[in-house]
């Protein structure tokens, strides 16, 4: 029955709010009688058991059309005009609120690592061609942060979170053709890094696993124990946004910082491109406020593994065929 109300001045938040009402909403408020539970989170009107309301949406199977609101179902089913069907529920909706929006739950990420091969040959003849030292290696195969997949005979690298649980896993070929990925599931977060072993008030931060390990070589080079600093990979680089001040902090330093509230300086070891230099002059800007900042890039070559083969008087491989994949 149409209402016989006086008018109801439609002005904008009386129009807003019987827009938001939903259909099942309405009808459980105004008319209970007429509706039916068919299963689930999908009901349908007895007057009419082809309109089905399911989602926050409806559908008249047998006319063909639906809707969203509570006002769509009185202006294209019961026909009231748009004024007749405000004034309806401006009335119901006196002192109702749309149900909150629950936020969609964040599925823990599954990490999907490549099956492991039998040995690390190809890996540690990869990783020592490219000057990193042979008991680094040998380290990080024992901890279980690097491995060789069975079927590529890729190098992976881990990333683990608190409790030393693999949440991360980068690939990168030991082939002529070569190619770098992340695994399935992996979680930034937690990129590759080999942390001190003792707390220490200072982080060097490296684009890549490669640099990183490049970079703990050179410290034993010049007698000195990598173990005592923390190295993190930032697993790439990003370029900053225009402005600098709306760039973010990249995920594996802000949950690594958090982490260890005793670090006060950070090294910046980033590369010798464009995007390196813009990278770290951002992250200047953004960490100045609350830490201690130490621009350190590789001071000859692109990189720290460029760095370190010409500080060794090794030749750098081919990179023509190297491209970024995921196996």
């Amino acid at each position: 029955m149409k209402s016989n109300r006086p008018y109801v001045q439609l002005d904008p938040a009386v129009i807003e709010q019987a827009r938001q009402m939903d259909l099942l909403s309405y009808l459980q408020r105004h008319e209970p009688d007429n509706l039916k539970h068919v299963a689930r989170n999908i009901y349908c009107t007895r007057e009419h058991d082809s309109l089905k309301i399911s989602n926050g949406k409806w559908y008249w199977w047998s006319r063909g059309f639906g809707g969203v609101s509570a006002l769509d179902y009185l202006i294209k089913v019961k026909e009231y005009s748009f004024v007749e069907a405000v004034e309806v529920l401006a009335g119901i909706t006196a002192g109702w609120s749309p149900p909150p929006v629950s936020a969609p739950k964040e599925e823990p990420k599954e990490l999907l690592l490549p099956p492991r091969n039998k040995d690390c040959d190809r890996v540690i003849q990869y990783l020592f061609g490219r000057g990193i030292d042979l008991q680094i290696i040998q380290e990080c195969i024992a901890d279980g942060t690097i491995y060789e997949s069975a079927r590529y005979h890729n190098v992976v690298f881990i990333g683990k979170d608190e409790s030393g649980a693999p949440k991360y896993a980068a690939y990168r070929g030991t082939m002529a053709s070569s190619f770098k990925g992340d695994a399935s599931g992996s979680d930034k977060r937690y990129s590759f890094r080999l942390l001190a072993r003792e707390p220490c008030q200072s982080v060097h931060l490296f684009e890549a696993a490669i640099d990183l390990l490049s970079y703990a070589t050179l410290l034993k080079c010049e007698g000195k124990d990598y173990k005592k600093e923390n190295l993190l990979s930032l697993s790439g680089v990003y370029q900053p946004k225009k402005e600098i001040k709306d760039s973010k902090i990249p995920i594996a330093l802000t949950t690594f910082l958090k982490a260890n509230p005793q670090v006060k300086t950070t090294f910046l070891h980033l590369d010798n491109d464009k995007t390196g230099r813009l990278c770290t002059t951002a992250l200047k800007e953004l960490l100045q406020k609350d830490y201690q900042i130490v621009d350190d890039p590789p001071p000859v070559g692109k990189d720290f593994n460029d760095f370190l083969l010409s500080y060794l008087g090794i030749a750098r491989p081919n990179r023509s065929h190297e491209r970024r994949d995921a196996r």
